[in-house]
């Protein structure tokens, strides 16, 4: 890996940390007057949402630790860096977030034939403090998500964007209960239920994308095809015969298979390979490094192609 490779790498494994330093603090500071105030308030939905924004806390600290391990440089025993644990930590964050789900829509349950006095409104404001500051860091997150291709950051902003479903059940369950208590009361019991069946949701999602990229299940095609055009535009090389890709944490490492003339001497072959190589890893970011094969091209050799055109000169 390049210097300048490694300075972009370390520069969005920054953006990463500091984003889900902030979605701690946030979650911290939700989590903590959602549940005091449902608490007071005897609403069921306000609580479980304070639960499910408790467990963010827990989720963006195992984010922070998994990026932590992740920034680390390859060494002997892991050549292709430590990028995989980031992968390993998005899968965990689904796990959590499947349990969260089940342990809220349970406790929602048991507590729907209880008997009680109607929630007090006040139980509304965080809530709604919730769904907007949910609302802007899940943007900010699933923006520099993509951009920096994080596959943790992605499933902590969508579980995000869950927070803001959740929120928006939860206070549209309390707003019926305070309508009409007599009867709706229930209706706050449900609303925690639907929250945590939105979590559970979430969490499998997350499990399902991440372990999708555990198994190097191949990038979108716009990608592939990112790579095949960049090797294309090197003088000499006649086709690309296969392309493979697998990510590695933020970026992904490319074994291609390079046609090229069948008369080039071997070190003109080499030569070609390290300016597909280097071309590539200049054109797209996301790309870590290159496996250059080289194939004998079967077809006719177009005459500015031709092998006289590229051999190398005899050494000295």
């Amino acid at each position: 890996m390049t210097v300048t490779q490694e300075s972009r790498t370390t520069h969005r494994l920054r953006i990463a940390r500091r984003l889900a330093l902030l979605s701690v603090a946030t979650s911290a500071v939700l989590a903590a007057t959602k549940i005091v105030v449902g608490t007071l308030a005897g609403s069921t939905s306000v609580v479980a949402d304070g639960v499910e924004s408790a467990g963010d806390v827990v989720a963006s600290t195992v984010l922070m630790f998994g990026l932590a391990v992740a920034a680390r440089p390859p060494d002997e025993h892991h050549p292709y860096g430590h990028g995989r644990f980031e992968m390993l930590t998005g899968l965990a964050l689904g796990f959590l977030l499947a349990a969260v789900g089940v342990g809220i829509a349970v406790k929602s349950v048991v507590r729907v034939g209880q008997v009680h006095e109607p929630p007090a409104a006040y139980g509304v404001w965080p809530l709604l403090a919730s769904i907007l500051a949910k609302g802007v860091l899940s943007g900010i997150k699933l923006r520099y998500g993509r951009r920096i291709k994080s596959a943790a950051l992605i499933a902590d902003a969508w579980n995000d964007s869950v927070d803001i479903l959740s929120g928006t059940v939860a206070l549209a369950a309390l707003g019926l209960t305070l309508y009409d208590p007599t009867r709706f009361l229930a209706f706050d019991h449900y609303g925690g239920f639907a929250v945590g069946l939105i979590v559970i949701f979430l969490g499998l999602r997350v499990v399902r994308e991440t372990s999708l990229q555990l198994m190097d299940t191949m990038p979108a095609v716009e990608l592939m095809d990112a790579i095949r055009e960049s090797a294309r535009r090197v003088p000499g090389v006649l086709g690309v015969e296969k392309c493979y890709a697998r990510k590695t944490g933020l970026q992904y490492h490319v074994d291609l298979h390079l046609e090229l003339d069948p008369e080039l001497t071997v070190r003109a072959s080499h030569d070609l390979a390290t300016q597909v190589r280097e071309r590539i890893k200049q054109d797209l970011d996301w790309v870590a490094d290159v496996m250059v094969h080289v194939e004998p091209y079967s077809g006719p050799i177009p005459r500015a192609e031709s092998a006289g055109d590229q051999k190398a000169p005899p050494s000295p």
